[in-house]
């Protein structure tokens, strides 16, 4: 070890010069305190690289899959999965091997980042390279009938279909008029109109206008960019609660508005039935 030889040859130095000729005992302790504090420095400052390393990677991926877009794992086409397993591949390299430079792990990850942006932008130009990459979908029922041939050319079976179908819902094969295997893998159904719920519209009920409900208070803390949205005040809020016997958003766990102005209101200490019957 380096550092061990180095502090051993100091040390001798010292008592060529008499320095600690008359404690030799003290200059063994000497070296091994040297030893001790050196190989702590040399391994607190491998950690340190370390984490710095793990960390710079960890963002870095995260920047390029954010710079990549907004796709569920289940709705990424199979460019999108080449280059993700790509760049995971990639990210793990500069962690396992402290040898390569740093750089080298994320210039590939940036490269890669930015092909799948092009890409993307090219699929929304191009119908034909939109096909080649990402694929169309394929009709594996139509007018109520499997279509054997098109799942042999997908290998995709029908214990795949059934499965699939279930998935939506559906436990009856002829309840379908229309499936599409998306390029995803996933199964798009349009059940036959006898099997399809029943709606306000086949009812000739007049509905009125329903949007998103918002949430105005989460772990007992006002959102007040909702509230903005809304154009509420906080006063506003606190009326609302006044007029349900709360006095304090604290004591609320969660407080949304929908559509129709009506409040809905968890307090922080709502009891469920499973803790009564544990006696919580």
């Amino acid at each position: 070890m380096a550092w061990f030889t180095q502090a051993a040859h100091v040390s001798g130095l010292s008592v060529l010069l008499g320095r600690d000729v008359r404690n030799t005992s003290n200059s063994r302790m000497g070296i091994l305190m040297y030893a001790l504090c050196a190989s702590l420095f040399f391994v607190e400052a491998k950690m340190f690289h370390a984490i710095v390393r793990s960390l710079t990677v960890y963002f870095f991926v995260l920047a390029s899959m954010r710079l990549m877009g907004k796709r569920e794992i289940g709705n990424i086409s199979p460019f999108d999965l080449v280059v993700a397993i790509m760049i995971a591949e990639l990210g793990a390299i500069p962690l396992q091997s402290h040898d390569i430079p740093l750089g080298h792990g994320l210039v590939p990850i940036a490269i890669l980042a930015a092909v799948e942006v092009l890409v993307a932008l090219a699929c929304l130009k191009f119908p034909g390279i939109r096909r080649l990459v990402i694929g169309e979908p394929t009709v594996i029922i139509e007018d109520g009938k499997v279509m054997g041939r098109n799942m042999q050319k997908l290998r995709y079976n029908i214990n795949d279909l059934l499965s699939q179908l279930r998935d939506k819902d559906v436990f009856n094969v002829a309840d379908v008029e229309f499936a599409l295997l998306e390029p995803s893998g996933r199964l798009s159904v349009l059940l036959k109109s006898q099997r399809r719920p029943v709606t306000p519209e086949d009812l000739s009920i007049e509905t009125h206008y329903e949007g998103p409900s918002y949430p105005l208070v989460a772990d007992g803390k006002i959102q007040y960019q909702y509230l903005k949205m809304l154009d509420l005040t906080v006063k506003d809020l606190t009326d609302m609660l006044k007029a349900k016997d709360i006095q304090s958003v604290e004591d609320v766990f969660f407080a949304s508005l929908d559509s129709g102005g009506e409040l809905y209101v968890t307090m922080q200490d709502e009891v469920c039935l499973d803790e009564l019957e544990r006696g919580e």
